[in-house]
């Protein structure tokens, strides 16, 4: 079992929340917030967690009980987390858009995460489309762009998504340049006020030199493979644009549907960074011989 302490008491924080005591390998010690009034601390009070409104001081003050800390603050409240808990050996799984640590995508690098000190779950956006960009680029010859579209429920965007925008399509970018290796990338995020609300898609387009000797009938097959691996720890993962090629551009969409833990389905934007994020933390705490043959 790891002790694991929740700092942020907004949609994020929550939700983790909520897969955190689903889970039979994590036991959350500590949810922690700044404002006495926070309806994020009501609901972690509300299901029997000991909370705090004072924020970072709250984890220092109880350092010795956790193992690992789920950062659902913002860019720069993550800075100041990561310098603080460093001298202390503490992991943290970062669920901010900050650029720090190293960059993870369970599907892709999952297991390498066991010696980090600070895990960085990218953006929504990032986990939604870099297994699929992957796929694509396994497959193709000289990738010369990427470009990746997400759309989401103006409801599931909290004031600290909001506030880092900026921060959200660096981080996206640099992720999608670090595995994919192309270096002509865009990221773009729709926030649709639309009712009723809609989940979150992500669109993927690529710009390539040729299929090679690979067919589309193997790139539909590995786009298919990879969806039903991410659906291990993202049940509501799911594709709905086929690979579609027009002369040199592949085109692919996915959407994510939420489980509805903490807010409705409707945001999958959030389920599937918390989920992304949940899946670390419980490889972290177990023993390697326990672990799924579908992680790689």
């Amino acid at each position: 079992m790891l002790n694991v302490a929740i700092l942020g008491s907004g949609n994020i924080g929550c939700d983790i929340l909520c897969k955190v005591q689903r889970s039979a390998l994590l036991d959350c010690v500590l949810f922690a917030g700044r404002s006495e009034s926070s309806s994020g601390l009501k609901f972690a009070a509300g299901r029997d967690v000991p909370v705090s409104a004072g924020g970072l001081d709250a984890l220092m003050d109880r350092i010795d009980d956790f193992d690992l800390v789920f950062d659902a603050t913002s860019a720069d409240a993550h800075v100041r987390l990561a310098e603080a808990l460093q001298p202390h050996g503490k992991k943290i799984v970062n669920l901010t858009p900050a650029h720090l640590g190293e960059l993870c995508v369970p599907l892709l690098n999952g297991d390498a995460m066991r010696g980090e000190s600070n895990i960085n779950m990218i953006t929504c956006g990032g986990q939604a489309s870099l297994p699929i960009v992957m796929a694509v680029c396994s497959v193709v010859n000289s990738v010369r762009y990427i470009e990746v579209v997400s759309s989401i429920s103006a409801r599931s965007a909290g004031p600290a998504t909001r506030r880092n925008l900026d921060n959200y399509i660096t981080t996206t970018e640099a992720a999608i340049r670090r595995f994919s290796g192309c270096d002509d990338v865009k990221t773009i995020l729709n926030i649709n006020p639309a009712k009723p609300e809609v989940s979150m898609q992500t669109a993927v387009s690529v710009l390539f030199d040729s299929l090679g000797t690979r067919t589309m009938g193997d790139l539909m097959d590995r786009v298919h493979q990879t969806v039903q691996e991410v659906r291990e720890y993202i049940p509501g993962y799911e594709l709905i644009v086929e690979p579609r090629l027009d002369a040199e551009r592949l085109f692919v969409m996915v959407r994510v549907v939420g489980r509805g833990d903490y807010l409705p389905p409707y945001a999958g934007n959030l389920d599937i960074i918390t989920s992304a994020a949940v899946s670390i933390a419980e490889r972290l705490a177990a023993p390697a011989s326990a672990r799924s043959s579908a992680w790689r």
